[in-house]
């Protein structure tokens, strides 16, 4: 992984509104460096991170959920970030094109392969939209993942989730392999007026882990 970059003072604050469908964290965060781990690793972990979030997959979830599954897993395992712009124009369909486009090339080139697909806030609405959810079919330039690469998905795990908080689940081949989670007051996810509680979700990754790793 690249040299990390100094964060801004302070703790990552959030403020919240709704746009569209989507009701997403704001953050104040400087870019940070990417990486990915090449080759064909048994597992690879796809991560759609949230609103503005720093870090590589994501520090509030897919960086150490990522290194949680490193660990747990007794097989190899590597990572990407997708990549959208994660921003206030909600970009949903440009984070499933891409998301949608990784698996298909990872796919070709490492046929044993299967998939983690992780989404948190924002990020789980474009994972939504990948796997063809009817609350966000309409989003333009919305790209489903094809029937073939289904069954090579063994897990999708889902933080802070937007689209639950209207109502909707994966579709039912994605059900028994789908982990949602929602922190009681997460008003993004759910019904509560407390916007800090969208940041609380690291009491989950333990058991979003064991998930995973269930169905591997």
């Amino acid at each position: 992984m690249g040299d990390r970059k100094v964060l801004l003072p302070g703790r990552w604050r959030t403020a919240w509104g709704f746009a569209a469908l989507t009701v997403i964290a704001a953050t104040v965060f400087v870019p940070q460096s990417t990486a990915h781990a090449d080759g064909c690793a048994a597992v690879d972990v796809v991560v759609a991170r949230g609103t503005g979030e720093p870090g590589w997959l994501g520090d509030e979830i897919g960086d150490p959920l990522f290194g949680m599954l490193q660990d747990r897993l007794p097989v190899s395992v590597s990572a990407y970030r997708v990549n959208y712009p994660a921003d206030y124009s909600f970009n949903v369909g440009t984070g499933s094109a891409d998301l949608v486009g990784h698996m298909e090339s990872q796919a070709a080139a490492c046929p044993g392969q299967e998939f983690v697909v992780i989404g948190y806030s924002q990020g789980a609405a474009v994972v939504h939209a990948a796997l063809g959810t009817g609350a966000v079919t309409w989003y333009p330039g919305r790209v489903q993942l094809p029937d073939y690469l289904s069954g090579r998905i063994a897990a999708v795990l889902l933080f802070g989730d937007p689209v639950r908080g209207l109502g909707w689940n994966v579709p039912g081949q994605y059900v028994s392999r789908t982990g949602d989670w929602c922190v009681g007051g997460d008003p993004v996810c759910g019904s509560g007026t407390d916007a800090n509680a969208h940041v609380a979700y690291g009491s989950d990754l333990v058991a979003a882990v064991n998930f995973a790793a269930d169905r591997i």
